[in-house]
């Protein structure tokens, strides 16, 4: 039998008395992480972070609200040079151009945190 690549050699259970609602958790939990129970169980009982599959969705989700930040702003740019600012404080522009940058940088803070 071939064995797979990136495996180590497991050969010593280790048996763990539950009740069947316990299992059940464990169970969706380790689906939750897109592991096995035998995966989950090793990670946390090695004190590893387990990682949610929800984390990654959620990281997902902001990289989409990112660009589309990015996207407006790029417009707000375009605007600016073609329309030469028509009808626009250049003080309320320069603030919106801010809150973008900083809001911008909120969302890769908190891509950063969900990935550690």
């Amino acid at each position: 039998m071939e064995s797979k690549p990136n495996t180590r050699p497991r050969g010593k259970p280790i048996k763990v008395w539950v009740t069947e609602a316990e299992r059940g958790e464990i169970l969706r939990l380790a689906a939750s992480a897109n592991l096995s129970m035998s995966a989950y169980l090793r990670a946390a009982g090695l004190n590893q972070r387990v990682r949610s599959i929800i984390d990654i969705e959620a990281v997902n989700e902001l990289a989409k609200v990112n660009g589309d930040l990015g996207r407006v702003a790029g417009l707000l740019k375009l605007w600016l040079a073609t329309k030469r600012g028509e009808g626009a404080n250049p003080k309320d522009v320069e603030r919106t151009m801010d809150d973008f940058r900083h809001l911008q940088t909120q969302i890769l803070n908190i891509m950063g945190s969900i990935t550690r």
